[in-house]
């Protein structure tokens, strides 16, 4: 199963591509969308379209986006509160089916604590997919969301086919 993880921002949305065959994990890709200047529909539209490009070319099964924390500045909550709901809206539209996981099941899922700070998540990103070089921490987020989301469909997997024995 091929996974896209997406951490929203207005100016750089990270995007990771994993490749998942039970509890094998595999880097595809990785990388990072700059929104640039202009205006706010500009820059929506910049990572729509970047997205958008990202999943024509992979083709991924499912997607997985990190929810959003509350920012001290609220404008700045908006302003990424209108990202992300681009960044889950361009998978939606491709018909992935889109998974939400707020950024301390991520890092749990990935490092062990909820509360790991982004070198480590970095770090562990690095050994549990070998080669990936993220080039951005934004990159690495995403592909550590993409580690998190293919831990719970395995899970969800398993529990499902008890349930049917």
């Amino acid at each position: 199963m091929r996974l896209l993880g997406l951490d929203p921002g207005l100016r750089h949305t990270g995007w990771g591509i994993v490749d998942a065959e039970g509890n094998r994990l595999r880097h595809v890709a990785s990388g990072r969308i700059d929104s640039g200047e202009g205006t706010i529909a500009e820059r929506l539209v910049r990572l729509h379209d970047g997205i958008t490009e990202v999943i024509d070319r992979y083709h991924p099964d499912e997607a997985a986006v990190e929810e959003t924390y509350v920012n001290k500045n609220p404008s700045s909550t908006l302003k990424l509160g209108l990202a992300r709901g681009v960044v889950i809206l361009a998978p939606a539209r491709a018909g992935l089916t889109v998974a939400e996981y707020s950024p301390s099941l991520v890092k749990k899922s990935v490092v062990g604590a909820g509360q790991a700070e982004k070198e480590q998540v970095e770090r562990m990103v690095r050994m549990l997919l070998p080669g990936a070089e993220p080039g951005s921490a934004d990159a690495a987020d995403a592909l550590a969301i993409a580690i998190c989301h293919a831990h719970h469909v395995s899970t969800r997997r398993l529990v499902a086919a008890a349930v049917r024995a």
